[in-house]
């Protein structure tokens, strides 16, 4: 018997090839189907799309002139420069908000911050505030002969060292000091005795005196050479020293002023070996904290210059202005607090801008004045939208 294979019925089960009746075709549905897929037009990505709100400038043309202002303030009480001294200060700092977005380990730092700061404020602020700088100057020498005023000059800082400091806040410094008894009388009566001083020379004070006031920062040790600031003209460092042009060019021919004076190279900080015996050690009056202090004004210029260069022309509405400075912070009208109620954005918190984590605060007038005093900014009146505030530099 043999066995062949043959076809014989099997139960598998097959699928049908032919489509069924209820599938049907997509390209019936959606008659754009059919067409040619194109990818999307690539735009031209030289210009950004958004603009931030701190780069927008609102006006096109340049601000309506109809002159300078002459002073910035606007208190008609102020007819002294010690009294215009302590509105300085007074405006100096703006208060802390309710909403500062701080915790209050921030907020300390601030307010001791404030507190460490000497009571001082830059010359060139008081010619800004009162209308002339001529009679300004005349009364600050005046108030230094009857010691009421003691001007305090930091060489390496410039123009911006130049500081005034009312004489009773400078005996108040120097007896909350960790000065002795009876250095702080001492150190008090030199100063009366030399009201006009900038310098103080060796033989008025003793070896443990000098290191005392020192390191409580009442002296330095004085070093002729260039003195710098970054907002002065080029030429302005080296005036003063004994190798400036503008003292060269007044000397003799053939004397040794015209090369220098005695000691040029040792004055100026050159020569390899020790200074000459017949030079005399000469200590400069000081402030505790004065270069934080001119550290924070120096860098607050440098940013109300730059807000000035996001407009066109470098000039812009002293309104506008306030805005950049203040970091466009929620205001307290009714509208921003029912907005920040239903968790819309009504503006950023005082201690997330530059104005609060950098400068500790400082208020825009204050910085107006230091700018206007310093000549990098001008005031004008617009006649249409305040006050104008135009960069010269």
């Amino acid at each position: 018997m043999s066995f062949q294979s043959k076809a014989t019925f099997s139960s598998r089960v097959t699928k049908s090839k032919k489509p069924p009746a209820f599938k049907r075709s997509s390209s019936g549905l959606n008659p754009y189907s059919a067409l040619a897929r194109r990818k999307p037009i690539q735009r031209s990505a030289t210009k950004p799309e958004t603009v931030g709100h701190e780069d927008e400038d609102h006006f096109g043309d340049r601000l309506d002139d109809m002159g300078l202002v002459r002073a910035l303030a606007t208190d008609l009480t102020l007819r002294d420069v010690p009294q215009a001294m302590v509105y300085v200060r007074m405006k100096m700092w703006s208060e802390l908000p309710e909403r500062a977005g701080m915790n209050s380990v921030r907020i300390a730092e601030v307010l001791n911050y404030r507190v460490d700061m000497p009571p001082a404020i830059v010359v060139s602020h008081l010619q800004a505030l009162l209308s002339s700088p001529t009679a300004v100057e005349k009364e600050i020498a005046e108030m230094m002969r009857k010691g009421a005023i003691r001007k305090i000059v930091i060489e390496t800082r410039g123009h911006i060292g130049e500081l005034l400091i009312l004489a009773k806040d400078l005996e108040q410094m120097i007896e909350k000091s960790s000065l002795a008894g009876p250095l702080q009388e001492k150190f008090i009566a030199v100063l009366h005795a030399n009201p006009t001083a900038l310098k103080l020379p060796r033989s008025q004070l003793s070896d443990e005196d000098v290191q005392g006031l020192m390191r409580a920062g009442f002296l330095t040790l004085w070093t002729p050479g260039t003195t710098f600031d970054s907002f002065s003209r080029p030429g302005d460092g080296s005036r003063g020293t004994a190798t400036s042009l503008e003292s060269i060019s007044k000397a003799a021919s053939g004397s040794m002023s015209a090369v220098g004076g005695e000691n040029a190279v040792f004055a100026n900080g050159g020569g390899g070996g020790p200074k000459p015996s017949g030079t005399r050690e000469i200590y400069s009056l000081a402030l505790p904290n004065a270069g934080p202090f001119l550290k924070v004004l120096s860098n607050a210029r440098a940013h109300l210059i730059s807000l000035l260069s996001k407009s066109k022309y470098r000039e812009a509405p002293e309104s506008m202005l306030r805005q950049r400075w203040d970091g466009g912070i929620a205001a307290n009208d009714f509208a921003t607090v029912a907005r920040r109620n239903r968790g819309e954005f009504a503006g950023v918190l005082p201690g997330r801008t530059r104005k609060w984590k950098q400068f500790y605060g400082l208020s825009f007038e204050f910085i107006l004045g230091e700018c206007v005093g310093a000549g990098l900014v001008e005031v004008f009146n617009t006649g249409s939208v305040g006050r104008g505030i135009r960069a010269l530099h």
